[in-house]
């Protein structure tokens, strides 16, 4: 069901800080800062051949990521997203095998323009995962 590794997600407390040591002391080429609010987040890109680093920050305290950085104030993984060929029919098999989509199991627009879910962690081994429609 899953494809290929889209990105992995890491919670940052300063996402221009974060990005200037990817840029500078890693070489990376970084997307400019996209807010994404319906998420609660600003995230960048790192692009790599194979797949991407998705750098969050808080947009405003109400976001999930603010939380996660109260608990983890140096930031950390926050999620691993995988494409999926079919978004709802990943999400049915899912939930029919007891796993739980977060929030009211609706797919959301993400960051790339297409539709997300987030698995629920305890479901996962304690890593939160996203579905990205492919």
């Amino acid at each position: 069901m899953i494809g290929r590794l889209n990105h992995v997600a890491i919670a940052v407390p300063d996402l221009a800080a974060a990005s200037a040591l990817y840029r500078d002391a890693l070489g990376a080429k970084l997307s400019a800062p996209q807010p994404e609010p319906v998420h609660g987040v600003t995230v960048v890109f790192v692009e790599l051949p194979n797949t991407k680093v998705e750098l969050l920050e808080p947009l405003g305290e109400a976001s999930p990521i603010a939380s996660f950085l109260a608990r983890n104030p140096s930031g950390g993984i926050h999620h691993m997203c995988f494409e999926v060929h079919d978004i709802l029919q990943a999400r049915d098999k899912l939930v029919s095998t007891g796993a739980r989509v977060l929030g009211d199991g609706a797919p959301k627009i993400g960051a790339h323009g297409k539709p997300v879910l987030f698995l629920h962690p305890k479901d996962f081994n304690g890593t939160l995962i996203e579905l990205e429609q492919a």
